[in-house]
């Protein structure tokens, strides 16, 4: 009885060890291993370590990593980062074979990294890596007898200088479970703390959009009414089309296009389509003597802006079973997540996340939907993207253009977006490369999949 007490015990204590390895979010911890590093690796000055061989050690659940440095112009790093299997092809006497062999490259979730001044060998930074997105960290600088924290999401910064009170060398050391609980309540934690799981709605309704976008023409103002007709979105007028040669196509405008993603989800619920007039009620209150006011007696400056603002309070009126008017609603997203950005060659500069009536600037959008679909799961997005038109002078800002953005996380917790606008699905990246100096005003509603398109 007693042997199997204690095999009990030593299979306890082992597990909890081993899972001390990984940590809480399942990421490869390798605070053992650095503990027997700091003077051989950490300490040592640049100098010396360019004769070190990169190393490979274990950790006690048996994952490897490997001890390793690299050089910049002004700087140097020292990483301690996981492996991973991946297949290798090697050509051997004339023939291909496939092998396995671990690879370390250096941005897996796991990876710890100290990087140092290479003319005074001092210490600058500790950066833990821990999701799939190696753009995204968690990071720490000296700064008298404390380190301070920043929390960093695709070069913006929700958090920057935060103090933990913890001593820097003490990150030589620190596991990701230490380290979270060190800055709890100091960092936004939960803007990076992903679940892959909960985006049902999203990956239905993108793919049932996607597999409608051979039916879509885009075409000029057009847009399809209650009654399922279509019509002008300027005067609500008809707009000829031959149904028997078209009867499997969806005549819209990128406006129409929108508003057709949206009778998806209405249409489950109430057996119709959104009307057209609520859709075009201005949200937007300018001086009639000012310069927009003025301005927008000859250019419609702000029709998308108000067309998606009213489509998704349209929609949260359907699902709440109450007429909710713009801007009661809430379907405004106006968060300022970030204090600053990482500019390459600039060091950080000031950021204004959020303009009222304006929206976000293309160039933080993908850090932005990296917050929302952490914070808002399971939620997709309006655009309304505002654009300007230089042959116009003086040049003209206006709203004339929709967007549909899906944000996720992917089952490996990396993140990615759906974007669809004038009945194409882009990526992220080739929307923001499209629109590199432009705004988008963003209006939220939840996904579903109680989705119907025709």
């Amino acid at each position: 009885m007693k042997k199997i007490f204690l095999h009990l015990c030593l299979v306890l204590f082992f597990s909890v060890f081993c899972y001390a390895e990984y940590n809480s979010r399942g990421v490869p911890d390798s605070a053992d291993i650095r503990k027997g590093l700091v003077e051989a690796w950490f300490e040592a000055p640049v100098e010396e370590l360019r004769d070190k061989i990169p190393e490979i050690r274990s950790n006690a659940a048996g994952q490897k990593f490997r001890v390793y440095m690299e050089e910049e112009d002004s700087y140097y790093c020292v990483y301690v980062a996981p492996g991973k299997s991946m297949d290798v092809n090697i050509f051997s006497e004339g023939s291909l074979v496939k092998e396995q062999q671990i690879v370390y490259p250096g941005n897996l979730p796991g990876t710890w990294v100290l990087i140092k001044d290479k003319n005074t060998n001092k210490p600058l930074r500790i950066r833990y890596l821990f999701t799939g997105d190696s753009d995204v960290f968690v990071q720490f600088t000296p700064n008298g007898k404390v380190a301070l924290a920043d929390l960093v999401i695709f070069g913006e910064y929700a958090a920057k200088g935060v103090s933990t009170g913890v001593p820097f060398s003490q990150f030589y050391s620190a596991s990701l479970d230490d380290v979270m609980l060190f800055t709890k309540k100091s960092l936004p934690w939960n803007y990076v703390l992903t679940d892959s799981t909960y985006y049902h709605g999203v990956h239905f309704m993108t793919e049932a959009i996607k597999s409608k976008l051979p039916s879509v023409v885009m075409t000029d103002d057009a847009m399809y009414d209650e009654d399922d007709f279509v019509v002008s979105i300027t005067s609500g007028a008809p707009l000829y089309i031959d149904e028997e040669e078209n009867s499997n196509k969806r005549f819209l405008s990128s406006a129409g296009f929108a508003k057709w993603i949206a009778d998806g989800l209405v249409r489950p619920v109430t057996g119709g389509s959104l009307k057209r007039s609520p859709l075009i009620v201005p949200t937007v209150s300018v001086k009639d003597i000012g310069v927009q006011g003025v301005r927008s007696q000859k250019y419609s400056l702000y029709f998308t802006l108000d067309w998606v603002r009213n489509i998704s309070s349209a929609v949260v009126s359907v699902y709440a079973g109450k007429n909710y008017i713009y801007p009661a609603s809430g379907v405004d997203v106006t968060i300022s997540p970030f204090a600053s950005s990482l500019k390459e060659g600039n060091g950080t500069v000031n950021t204004v996340s959020y303009i009222p009536d304006t929206g976000y600037r293309t160039s933080i959008l993908r850090s932005l939907l990296y917050v929302l679909a952490a914070t808002e799961p399971d939620t997709f997005y309006l655009g309304a993207v505002r654009e300007t038109d230089r042959t116009i002078t003086p040049e003209l800002k206006s709203f004339s253009k929709c967007v549909v953005f899906f944000p996720y996380f992917k089952s490996d917790n990396t993140f990615d977006c759906k974007c669809f606008i004038d009945g194409r699905m882009l990526s992220l990246g080739d929307f923001c490369l499209n629109y590199p100096e432009d705004y988008v005003y963003l209006t939220r509603m939840r996904s579903s999949e109680n989705f119907i398109l025709y």
